[in-house]
């Protein structure tokens, strides 16, 4: 049940059902291309002629196209209907402490170019000079994809989702950052910056397809940090000070070890990749002292190749930062209670070492049994769940339900 705000409401207008109904058809189609117009009017519980106007008006403003004809015994074949996704393409960038990745893509998310990518340049005056060449330079060598409809771009922070001024990315050193408006003028397209997590659950909302989508879920990856997206009601959550879902700070020793964020024993410090690394080599990786260039380039896959081989000592690393990811896992479900949780991230890889680990950890913690064994989904990282999340904050809000009250 959702109450209407009697100081911020919008009434529905004449052309509000029309408005209602041409969107849940658009969403139809993005789910079950290819779709015939009776088999959408089945769905939509309306007559053939009303679904034929809304389609007449889709198809004007290309937002869809007939393709193929279909097969029946008798009477008129089928045309199939399809979101129209040709000569139309976004770019989607995921900013990472290390190195930055930009792919693009379709109008559905679908790879198109890459992913390429450069070291990440803390300065962000330079980082925005870096990327805006690169993101032209990307265009200009494969024209094949089309017009640019703009950029995604998903940073490890806190970002305000009105304006997309990022208020906190603690690995990357930014506090109160807005790159949008000289990254929109350096390229000339329309800009949409989000925190990483966010993104990455906007995308599994994005993909959804079949009959029963996942309105609420939670998503978290794993890598320099943890990003944690919640999906509430269909909805991004993203709280007044927009910190919401913020799980990778909460902590689960105060008297733990230090964080990226400045505090102690949060959840980050306890199952990050260079969390789980300094288990490995028993010093803490993050302390500003040179580190010998075997550990520098030692990374999350090495250390699941050894374990694989049998090595004690990497099979213990990843043990433990499996226990702490379960328990974080905990805190997500007691909170939120998600229908669904994904993970992704290198540590992932070991799934199938670490599953069972993971959910001793989530048991030991969550309040009632049947939140002991939640439905969890690993995302591999060649889905690019990030980029997949920072593409659709271009294309997404396309299909977004209309406000109305």
């Amino acid at each position: 049940m959702r109450r209407i705000n009697p100081h911020k409401f919008q009434i529905a207008k004449q052309r509000t059902s029309r408005e209602i109904n041409r969107q849940i058809a658009l969403n139809l189609i993005h789910t079950h291309q290819p779709i015939s117009r009776a088999d959408l009017a089945r769905l939509m519980g309306l007559r053939r002629g009303a679904v034929s106007l809304i389609i007449s008006e889709l198809l004007k403003d290309g937002a869809v196209f007939e393709g193929m004809t279909g097969e029946v015994r008798r009477g008129r074949k089928p045309t199939f209907l399809y979101i129209d996704s040709r000569g139309r393409s976004v770019v989607a960038v995921d900013i990472r402490v290390t190195r930055t990745y930009i792919m693009v893509t379709d109008r559905l998310c679908r790879p198109l170019v890459g992913p390429i990518n450069f070291p990440t340049q803390h300065d962000p005056e330079k980082l925005v000079a870096e990327l805006s060449k690169r993101i032209k330079q990307v265009l200009a060598d494969h024209q094949e994809v089309g017009d640019c409809d703009g950029v995604g771009v998903v940073v490890p922070g806190m970002v305000d989702h009105r304006t997309s001024r990022i208020l906190h990315a603690p690995t990357l050193g930014w506090r109160d950052v807005d790159i949008r408006e000289a990254l929109s003028a350096a390229t000339g397209m329309h800009i949409q910056i989000e925190n990483s997590g966010k993104a990455c659950a906007l995308s599994q909302l994005w993909a959804g397809r079949g009959d029963s989508p996942i309105s609420d879920l939670a998503f978290v990856t794993v890598s320099d940090g943890v990003g944690v997206g919640i999906i509430a009601g269909g909805e991004i959550l993203h709280g007044r000070h927009n910190i919401a879902g913020e799980f990778g700070h909460v902590p689960l020793n105060i008297d733990g070890p230090r964080c990226s964020c400045g505090a102690t024993g949060c959840w980050e410090a306890y199952i990050s990749n260079l969390a789980t690394l300094s288990r490995y080599f028993g010093r803490n990786l993050q302390e500003a002292k040179p580190i010998p260039a075997e550990i520098a380039a030692f990374t999350i896959d090495d250390l699941i190749a050894r374990a694989r081989a049998g090595d004690a000592k990497a099979s213990a690393a990843i043990q433990s930062t499996a226990r702490y990811l379960g328990l974080g896992l905990a805190s997500i479900i007691n909170a939120i209670d998600p229908a669904r949780i994904y993970v992704s991230g290198e540590i992932t890889e070991a799934w199938d070492l670490i599953e069972p680990t993971v959910r001793e950890g989530l048991a030991e913690r969550a309040l009632t049994h049947a939140a002991s064994n939640p439905d969890i989904r690993v995302v591999s990282a060649v889905d690019y769940p990030r980029l997949r999340g920072a593409a659709a904050l271009v294309a997404a809000p396309a299909f977004a339900a209309p406000a109305v009250a």
